[in-house]
């Protein structure tokens, strides 16, 4: 099975960014990392079982893309998550601050929560993504949420 890249972009570009900008905090390398993506995609001579399997296909490309993109000599040389945030716009101060704190999570926890609670990604269907064991995104997911819920909770008890 192979889709149209026309199609897929329509589909799945706003996802591929998310994980990007995810791994590497850089709203432009992020767009970079999802051209790379459809790409390599529209270049690949691999046969896709479904359109999950494009799906996760594309999603592990974009995140491999991007944590090579953490390692060159320029990403030091990009802007701060600090200066980016004050760009976006969010609905609530709330929302705000969840997203804050999930950017500041070490990158092997902040992948996984992603995947999980905004892509809707299945313990197995990571596991394959990320070539990792169910088990060890597992842990992987509750240390993520244990640092989550820790950092928040300070932050809300600072505010009383």
């Amino acid at each position: 099975m192979k889709q149209s890249v026309q199609e897929l972009v329509a589909l799945y570009r706003n996802n591929l960014f998310a994980a990007a900008f995810n791994v590497c905090k850089n709203a432009q390398d992020a767009e970079d990392i999802v051209q790379d993506t459809f790409l390599q995609y529209y270049t690949t001579k691999n046969k896709f079982e479904s359109e999950q399997h494009i799906r996760a296909w594309l999603i592990r490309v974009a995140i491999n893309k991007a944590k090579n993109v953490n390692h060159t000599f320029w990403k030091r040389n990009k802007v701060s998550l600090e200066e980016y945030m004050e760009t976006l716009t969010f609905e609530t101060p709330e929302s705000e601050n969840l997203f804050e704190t999930v950017m500041r999570l070490p990158e092997k926890y902040r992948i996984v929560i992603h995947l999980f609670y905004y892509e809707d990604y299945s313990v197995r269907e990571m596991a394959d993504i990320l070539h990792l064991s169910e088990s060890n995104i597992k842990v992987r997911l509750s240390r993520g949420r244990r640092l989550l819920r820790e950092t928040l909770k300070e932050e809300w008890n600072d505010d009383k």
